[in-house]
């Protein structure tokens, strides 16, 4: 699979804009809740999310367009303009990032996996390739903003990622 630069960088500059959330939201209030929003939350201007990140400004801009599109952050104009998550990062899953920037999790030649059907030897390839959107799905739909930040990933992919063989290219 091959995770594109788009959705990387919308991942770390949603998971930017998640920390600001965060670090606002807990000022000293050890009784607000971390992961949503906070009614006083300053929006994160595109120069900070560049330098951040140390992402290209032009590629940043049209991927937040995306995600503006998409309905996951909110843009705010004027002097203190930029942007916010438009949910709590607890329900804005890397799966909803992933489709806001490039599309459908998993495609075989333009097909949704479950559109595909092969004769004779390949009949049953479909099977496998609903099979890996599944398991795409498992992680990258179970796995929140607020967990990636807060290291608290799920259970299902803290055991994948301690698979003996899952840091080894292959």
């Amino acid at each position: 699979m091959d995770i594109s630069a788009r959705t990387d960088y919308a991942v770390r500059a949603l998971l930017a804009l998640a920390a600001a959330e965060r670090a606002r939201a807990t000022d000293g209030d050890p009784t607000r809740d971390p992961a949503g929003p906070s009614a006083h939350t300053e929006a994160v201007s595109v120069d900070v999310l560049v330098r951040e990140q140390g992402l290209p400004r032009k590629f940043l801009e049209a991927i937040v367009a995306d995600l503006r599109g998409a309905g996951l952050v909110v843009s705010t104009r004027g002097a203190r303009g930029g942007y916010t998550l438009a949910r709590a990062a607890s329900e804005v899953s890397l799966g909803d990032v992933f489709r806001a920037v490039d599309g459908p999790l998993a495609e075989v030649r333009g097909l949704r996996p479950h559109e595909t059907s092969y004769d004779g030897v390949a009949q049953h390839l479909p099977t496998v390739w609903v099979a890996v959107r599944g398991a795409l799905r498992e992680v990258l739909d179970g796995t929140s903003l607020a967990a990636v930040l807060s290291g608290e990933l799920p259970a299902s992919v803290r055991a994948i990622a301690q698979a003996p063989d899952a840091w080894r290219n292959r």
